[in-house]
């Protein structure tokens, strides 16, 4: 049978794994697909690429889609999210020189607070701190200036967030171009086997759940290509389901570490696809619950919410944000997953950070509890008020 080839464009990452299980375990293949999977060198690129057409579906940072559409940086154009790839799956990491002065002067650093950090760095004498970012327009970002936001007098000290690939993440710590890093894994595991830092932060101490890769395509391709997106949305959906499979795990990251895919040591992708993070060089695995979330709570639900919270931090007024909320195609999705039986929210947006607790919600087939997604500060953001 001849199958549609799709140009699928993606980052190095352990989170572009639906694409690639997608791919070798033959999800895609059933649905009629031949996905050819092109590995990009940075996010900018992936932009361009997609833009220009040269790829047609793309993994991609959550807020890209949002950003592009609204005018923001680079390339504009008009993108849409059919779907979100993977929830949380980040960490925040700072110089190993960093962390023996913090512990030097008996103030940690402590794995998984978010609490005064930088007040004991600055307290260290510490007048600038560079940290790393994937990407301008990243969930890392966003994550980054919302907890920076919530710590306090940092007048003493200046912080600078400097934009470098993840792939060179590990690198420019090591190398002392940057203090402190946001990225997702396995590049933060890497610094940490380098010696080069130690993580302090994953990214759910900040925010619960937050949506950090989609899959991305051009508006004017899913209109005239809908039969194909079709079958992509429900091949990555199925790859999903088996990825959060326990029994799963550890073929994942076989499948993950080859030559042609991260091409990366099996014990650096465990980590993420564990939940068991090693923060410190030669310590015991720290167990992270939710570290990263392919399917379970309706991971892959593309929440128009999420895209309003995103909007909102990227500083746009109510126009954006509507035009935010219908990047994200709830409404594909329904259309696509609900003959499949799949079970669907019984709404397409929430109050986001309201749940401390698993939570049993509405849906198409009365089964769905959503994860805790409560922001570190305890507020909330209401997709229906001015926040």
């Amino acid at each position: 049978m001849t199958r549609t080839v799709l140009n699928c464009g993606y980052v190095p990452l352990v989170d572009c794994a639906p694409l690639i299980v997608a791919k070798e375990l033959g999800f895609a293949a059933e649905e009629g697909l031949s996905l050819n999977l092109v590995a990009q060198p940075s996010w900018s690129a992936t932009r361009d690429m997609l833009a220009l057409g040269h790829l047609d579906v793309a993994h991609m940072l959550s807020p890209m889609p949002i950003a592009m559409s609204l005018g923001y940086g680079g390339l504009p154009g008009e993108i849409d999210a059919l779907m979100v790839l993977s929830v949380n799956g980040t960490v925040f990491g700072i110089s190993t020189q960093l962390a023996d002065g913090l512990r030097g002067s008996s103030v940690g650093p402590a794995f998984g607070d978010a609490g005064n950090m930088l007040q004991n760095i600055a307290a260290l004498g510490t007048t600038r701190l560079r940290i790393g970012v994937p990407f301008h327009y990243s969930m890392h970002r966003l994550l980054l200036e919302y907890w920076l936001q919530g710590q306090g007098d940092l007048a003493a000290l200046e912080i600078d967030i400097v934009t470098i690939p993840p792939p060179r993440m590990a690198d420019a710590v090591a190398d002392g171009h940057i203090d402190a890093f946001w990225v997702g894994e396995p590049w933060g595991s890497a610094a940490v086997a380098r010696g080069a830092a130690e993580l302090v932060l994953p990214g759910t101490a900040v925010w619960g759940f937050a949506p950090e890769k989609v899959l991305a395509v051009r508006h004017d391709w899913v209109e005239t290509r809908s039969d194909d997106a079709r079958r992509l949305i429900r091949a990555l959906y199925q790859a999903m389901r088996w990825l959060d499979a326990s029994r799963n795990k550890p073929l994942a990251v076989e499948i993950l570490a080859r030559s042609e895919h991260l091409n990366i040591a099996p014990e650096l992708i465990d980590p993420a696809i564990s939940g068991a993070l090693t923060p410190v060089q030669g310590a015991s695995p720290v167990s992270v619950e939710r570290f990263l979330l392919f399917h379970k709570h309706a991971a892959h639900f593309p929440w128009r919410s999420q895209a309003a919270w995103i909007a909102a931090r990227l500083g746009a007024g109510p126009d954006g944000i509507a035009r935010a909320k219908q990047c994200f195609r709830a409404d594909i999705y329904r259309d696509v997953l609900g003959p499949t039986g799949a079970d669907l929210p019984g709404a397409s947006e929430k109050v986001e950070g309201s749940m401390r607790h698993a939570t049993a919600v509405a849906s198409s087939r009365g089964h769905m509890i959503l994860g805790p997604d409560a922001f570190f500060d305890g507020r909330t953001f209401d997709f229906a008020l001015k926040n």
